[in-house]
């Protein structure tokens, strides 16, 4: 997502969601909620649909409507998406109507963490065929800025992001997309992991300059789908000893049993930033050298990056990853001088894919535990419902389309 992962102690990715089973059904397609209408959102028959897509208004609906199909222009491709993950980022986009600047203006399909099939090419391509299962990189920068000439699309100002307006998203059946912004996945990748190297990609452009080196100490804040990414992509790169922090202490058990070297941290809301960091510091040792060299800092929340700051030791590196309030006026500047902290940030990712593909591929991780509910496209509105209720115990929600298309 545009520089929002904020999967923080409250709500989501932003929410982080606890694990568990609702209904009895874990990691398979689920029915949800009944049909119909339910809190302005609306399903219609879906299942005569050609191309169902879920869709948010200006005014903060939800609704599943029957898309245009379009044609591929010049360099582009129709895909199947056979597999959308739900981001906090979407979540936001429909409750709130926009993620700092970026606003929505109008309907718009929502959705960025995907995989598919390519169905149909346009003319000038050469490196994809109908059948080929692919990635997709959600962004399609102008390649025409200085950014952009550097290398650093992912800052390009001129973006078109998949599922922020006015530029349709992954959560439909037929989606154009240019095929430069595809990637092959192998046969022994899934299309569940296939949309899961989105957020794996948001990892592997944070954990590049957040200082995680073999042995060394590190500190993820928040158990939310993308900190999980995170303490995965630590423990796979030899970092050690790790502490995870959250709020809530469902999640920091998943957080145990899907890394179990890890150790955890329940935050205490009753205690100032600095207490809560003088806590997670008795965790790593006595002295100033055990302490973590870098911290991943996932959740956006102002208290967390504050504590996030406190624990750091000094000369260390503070990558915040989350994105939250668009001001943070309580940012302990003078402490962060002092100990010459490296902080920084990072905006979605660039280059990332083939690292991601190979990483899932080559078993180096496995995050397939984080997908607890899967519900099919048609049920799409019953799979926003269910991130938005914080007692529904979900990870990352994955809408699928076993459909078998064609056009």
């Amino acid at each position: 997502m545009p520089g929002t992962h904020t999967n923080g102690h409250t709500n989501g990715h932003t929410n982080g969601h606890t694990n568990g089973h609702t209904n009895g059904h874990t990691n398979g397609v689920m029915n949800g909620k009944a049909n119909g209408i339910t809190n302005g959102t609306t399903n219609g028959d879906a299942t005569k649909y050609r191309n169902p897509s879920l869709q948010v208004t200006a005014d903060h609906k939800i609704k599943l409507v029957d898309a245009p199909i379009e044609e591929p222009g010049v360099g582009e491709v129709i895909l199947q998406v056979k597999c959308s993950g739900i981001c906090g980022s979407d979540m936001h986009l429909w409750k709130s109507g926009r993620i700092g600047s970026l606003e929505v203006k109008g309907d718009c399909i929502l959705g960025h963490e995907a995989a598919g099939v390519v169905l149909k090419c346009g003319e000038g391509v050469t490196d994809l065929k109908p059948g080929d299962r692919v990635g997709i990189e959600p962004q399609e920068p102008c390649e025409k800025c200085f950014l952009c000439m550097e290398g650093r699309y992912n800052l390009c100002d001129n973006v078109k992001f998949s599922g922020i307006w006015p530029d349709n998203g992954t959560i439909q059946r037929f989606k154009r997309h240019p095929a430069k912004w595809l990637y092959k996945i192998p046969d022994n990748l899934t299309y569940s992991e296939g949309a899961l190297l989105e957020p794996l990609s948001v990892i592997l452009h944070g954990i590049k300059g957040a200082n995680v080196r073999l042995g060394q100490p590190s500190l993820i804040c928040g158990a939310g789908p993308i900190g999980l990414v995170a303490l995965a992509a630590a423990r796979a790169s030899g970092a050690h000893p790790l502490v995870i922090t959250d709020i809530n202490a469902a999640r920091l058990k998943f957080a145990k049993d899907f890394v179990p070297h890890c150790q955890t941290y329940q935050v205490n809301p009753k205690l100032s930033p600095e207490e809560n960091a003088k806590a997670i510091r008795k965790m790593y040792g006595d002295d100033e050298y055990s302490q973590p060299a870098s911290v991943m800092e996932c959740t956006g929340v102002e208290s967390s990056v504050c504590t996030a700051a406190f624990s750091v030791r000094r000369g260390g590196t503070l990558m915040v990853i989350g994105v939250g309030r668009p001001v943070m006026n309580n940012i302990p500047f003078m402490h962060l001088s002092l100990a010459e902290i490296d902080l920084k940030f990072i905006n979605r990712y660039r280059d990332t894919w083939p690292a991601a593909i190979q990483c899932l591929s080559g078993e180096v991780m496995n995050l397939n535990k984080l997908v607890t509910h899967k519900f099919p496209l048609e049920k799409a509105i019953e799979a926003f419902e269910l991130c938005a209720d914080a007692s529904s115990l979900s990870i990352k929600v994955h809408i699928v389309d076993e459909v078998v298309a064609t056009l």
